[in-house]
């Protein structure tokens, strides 16, 4: 991808998110007044309401909050049946994802992987942590 196609990708807000996804690298928000993590971005902390937000690096681990598996295509790279997932990263945001690599549970460790896709950053999915952390 260009990098004026890389300028472009995401609003301004997520923007960062996906900057950071280009170089695999998987970031959340931080509130530098309360130190919360927060995902989706805001411009401001849900917790305190500060508008000092920044992006940090997150572990990539966490845990299978809730799961799904689908059986019907939803586009491109979603070939049924596949999982649809929110992990709850060890930092404590939720996210909307896809679990590749084998089956787990709720309550299961994971850790970030990366799909690459044609003409948009890699979009990060998560992939079962054997033997726990």
């Amino acid at each position: 991808m260009s990098d004026a196609a890389k300028e472009e990708f995401g609003d301004p807000l997520s923007r960062p998110f996906w900057r950071a996804a280009e170089r695999r690298q998987l970031v959340v928000q931080r509130c530098a007044a309360c130190g919360r993590h927060q995902f989706y971005p805001r411009p401001f902390c849900l917790g305190c309401q500060s508008d000092r937000i920044e992006w940090v690096k997150a572990s990539g681990t966490g845990t299978v909050y809730s799961q799904s598996r689908l059986h019907m295509s939803a586009g491109p790279g979603f070939e049924p049946p596949y999982v649809v997932a929110v992990v709850e990263l060890d930092e404590g945001p939720r996210l909307v994802t896809n679990i590749v690599g084998g089956d787990c549970n709720i309550g299961d460790a994971v850790r970030v992987t990366w799909r690459d896709r044609v003409g948009a950053p890699p979009l990060p999915v998560f992939e079962p942590v054997r033997g726990g952390r």
